[in-house]
This record gives structure tokens, C-alpha cells and sequence, in this order.
């Protein structure tokens, strides 16, 4: 069993390697049913991490159990960003990435409301009740989100979503605002926070919040949190350059801006307590 474990391990040769099961059981020669069980225990034992995209290293193999080196990238681009956000809003800022149904929080820049926000670096909350989680889990399938919260759903306080049908309602209005997630009172009464995810190509790497209570005009700051969460994504997954034409130029497409009337219709739901 370790030496047939170990020939699937040997198969990911990259932290962001996604493989299907056929192309486990090709590479390692075993048959599909063998390759299916061990995948299943190496999954539970979180060795490998499973989504609608494949399997992937889990967060033991990646290092998570003995530290955050995994996630270093991440921190590294995102350091600037957080300070910056923290500077200019005088709210805390969290960085957190997903972890089965639980954000694993990453970094805490705080401020004078920081002693007040229950949350510290290495901790970990249900994802289905925070901004930060919210924002990531709107980016995945529907199955993966189920195989993630199905079984760990709940309350929190009085205002936690506790099905996954409100939940699946809940992260279709977060994709109609563009990303943007918000939360009240869901994880911890009396804050509020606002996120965004950090996406990459094959969907949510990591999210940003900003946390304040719950009577932060949390909308005003929105549009600098999903620019935070846009100049991560750059950082970590920079677009090629486009090539060189010789022929006639085309227009730029300009990119998408952030109006106080855009906005102001993005967050319309927001003012009667839409997200909750």
C-alpha cells in the first residue's frame, strides 16, 4: 500500500499539477478502481486535495501542517496590498485561502479595531459564514461547493446561513456584484466584513477582506478591495505580453473601472441587506 501511495504521490510533479483519475491510473500503471480508493485515502488524509478540476496537492504534502511555507507566494504579493488597504481605511484587512469548507487565514493587518475582530493568523473559520470564504466559494462549481459544506453548514449567530440552498442563492448574487462579498454579523456578532477573491486560471486562490463592526460603511471601501484582489491576481499569474503587430492597430479595451454610479448599481442590493 505505501509503495503504491507513493507511486500516486510521485505523479504530481507541481504544487498546481490538477490530474484526472484516468491520468493517475495511466501514469502509475494501476487499475482505475485501485487508483480510485487510494486517491479517496490520500484526499481524507488531505495528502491530495480534490476539486471539480482534478486532484492536487493537499495541504500536508504542500507543507500547511508544519507552517504556512505553502502559501509564501501568496503572503509575499499580497503584503504590500494589505498594508496599504490597512493604511488607507484604518480597517483591519485579513488574507485567507480555502481549505475544504474552512478559510485558513493567512495574514491580519490591523488597526485600532484589530483587539476587537476574534481571528488570528494560522486560525481558521467555516468559509460559509465569512466574506472571505463566500468570495472564493462563488468561483467554484456548485458540486464542489456542496462536496465542501454539505456537511459542516450551520450557525454561527442568528444571521449565519444555514442550508446550502441559501447558500447557492448567496454566491449567485456574489458573481452578479462582480465578486464582491459581504457579511454581517454571519461569523462573529456585531463585524462585518468585505472580500474579494484572488483568481487565478484555474479559479480562487486565495480572498481579501476588509473587517470593521457592523455599522461600517462597508461600500465605500468595496471598490479598493477588489482592487487589492485584482493587483494579487497580476502579481502571481502575470498575462503574456500580447505579440507585436505589424498590421493595422487595434483599439485597447479599456479596463474595468470602479464609477460611484457603477457602484451604486453593483451595491443597490446591498443597502437592504441583499447578501444575507
Amino acid at each position: 500500500m505505501v509503495e503504491r501511495m507513493t507511486l500516486i504521490m510521485d505523479v504530481f510533479e507541481g504544487r498546481a499539477a490538477r490530474l484526472s483519475l484516468e491520468e493517475v491510473a495511466r501514469s502509475t500503471q494501476l487499475p482505475r478502481s485501485t487508483a480510485h480508493r487510494i486517491l479517496d485515502q490520500l484526499v481524507r488524509l488531505r495528502w491530495l486535495d480534490h476539486t471539480a478540476l482534478g486532484y492536487g496537492l493537499g495541504r500536508r504534502a504542500l507543507g500547511l501542517g508544519g507552517g504556512d511555507a505553502a502559501h509564501g507566494g501568496i503572503r509575499e504579493a499580497a503584503a504590500a496590498r494589505l498594508h496599504d488597504l490597512q493604511i488607507k481605511t484604518g480597517l483591519v484587512v485579513h488574507l485567507a485561502v480555502l481549505d475544504g469548507a474552512e478559510v485558513h487565514y493567512l495574514d491580519k493587518v490591523g488597526g485600532r479595531f484589530a483587539a476587537a475582530v476574534p481571528s488570528r493568523v494560522g486560525g481558521r473559520a467555516p468559509a460559509h459564514s465569512t466574506a472571505l470564504g463566500k468570495a472564493m466559494l462563488a468561483w467554484l462549481e456548485p458540486e464542489d461547493v456542496e462536496a465542501r459544506a454539505a456537511e459542516s453548514i450551520g450557525r454561527l449567530t442568528h444571521r449565519t446561513i444555514a442550508d446550502i440552498g441559501t447558500l447557492h442563492q448567496e454566491l449567485n448574487r456574489i458573481r452578479r456584484r462582480h465578486g464582491l462579498a459581504f457579511e454581517r454579523g454571519e461569523c462573529f456578532p456585531d463585524i462585518a466584513c468585505v472580500a474579494a477573491a484572488v483568481r487565478g486560471p484555474e479559479g480562487p486562490v486565495a480572498a481579501i477582506s476588509l473587517v470593521g463592526d457592523a455599522w461600517s460603511p462597508l461600500e465605500k471601501v468595496a471598490p479598493l478591495v477588489v482592487d487589492a484582489a485584482r493587483q494579487v491576481s497580476r502579481e502571481l499569474f502575470p498575462e503574456p505580453e500580447a505579440p507585436v503587430r505589424t498590421a493595422r492597430r487595434t483599439a485597447a479595451v479599456p479596463e474595468e473601472t470602479w464609477s460611484p454610479q457603477a457602484m451604486d448599481r453593483l451595491l443597490s442590493a446591498g443597502q437592504y441587506g441583499d447578501w444575507q
